[in-house]
């Protein structure tokens, strides 16, 4: 390539960023030069740390102003609101740009609101009660009495890559997982871990997230994706600069941060 060529291709790229984000921070939100992100009321650990977003801590908090940035939003430039899950998700017109809540992508949903590319792809983790002593390693996993229900994605889970010594015990559904497991006749199950983190710190007395496998090892796992208003000018924009945050490791980052380090909750090994 000449010398000439690789100046002009540089400039063209330096140029492109700023561009990009001049394009999305003018006329494609409700307030002009505002980004205004909703979350839930209360917002609850470790996706926002202390109900606090606008600290920028907990990995919801932490991706919207990531994607803020990338977008050509100042942190002084966005705003906060709050929203319960099932209003959010309500055909018409939103009083926020963007609104992160967990919500999984589904069909249905995606026929009345614009969903973002996703930004987070939740990993099965090992529900355990009592951890003392136990490792989140495979050798100590296979030693386990597991629970599954029937009719989830955890079941071939434990059965073809656990591989248990004994063959776990089947139930209706996972609330029934949960009462066996507090009756002491499980000692684990899986879950996706934004679940297994509730019921570790509300339902399960005594309950630990010992563990989680990476993403692409689940199977049909659930993918969030920020909301927006059908039709939203802005979801271009969103999806651009996801793309941009996951191929420069920003994304990683923030989640190794926030739903390992801070939750505890280690690999697999």
């Amino acid at each position: 390539m000449k010398p000439q060529l690789i100046t002009t291709t540089l400039a063209a790229l330096m140029l492109a960023a700023p561009a990009f984000a001049q394009s999305c921070s003018d006329g494609k939100t409700i307030t002009d030069g505002t980004l205004t992100i909703a979350t839930g009321n209360p917002a609850y650990f470790p996706w926002v740390m202390d109900d606090a977003p606008e600290s920028g801590n907990g990995f919801e908090a932490a991706v919207a102003y990531a994607l803020a940035k990338e977008m050509g939003f100042a942190a002084e430039n966005v705003a906060w609101t709050r929203t319960s899950f099932d209003q959010a998700i309500q055909p018409g017109a939103k009083d926020f740009d963007l609104n992160m809540q967990q919500f999984s992508i589904t069909e249905d949903r995606d026929k009345v609101v614009d969903f973002s590319a996703p930004y987070y792809t939740a990993p099965m983790a090992v529900l355990v009660r009592g951890a003392d002593g136990l490792e989140p390693t495979m050798a100590q996993l296979k030693d386990l009495v597991w629970g599954a229900a029937a009719s989830t994605t955890g079941l071939p889970m434990i059965t073809d890559t656990i591989a248990p010594s004994k063959s776990p015990l089947i139930y209706d559904d996972n609330a029934n997982i949960v009462e066996a497991m507090k009756a002491g006749q499980v000692d684990a199950a899986l879950f996706d871990l934004p679940t297994a983190l509730y019921l570790s710190a509300v339902v399960l007395d005594g309950g630990q997230v010992l563990g989680q496998f990476p993403a692409d090892e689940a199977t049909n796992p659930d993918h969030f994706g920020a909301i927006m208003s059908e039709g939203s000018a802005l979801k271009e924009c969103v999806d651009a600069a996801l793309e941009t945050l996951k191929a420069d490791g920003t994304l990683a980052g923030i989640e190794a941060t926030w739903l390992q380090e801070t939750t505890g909750v280690p690999l697999i090994k």
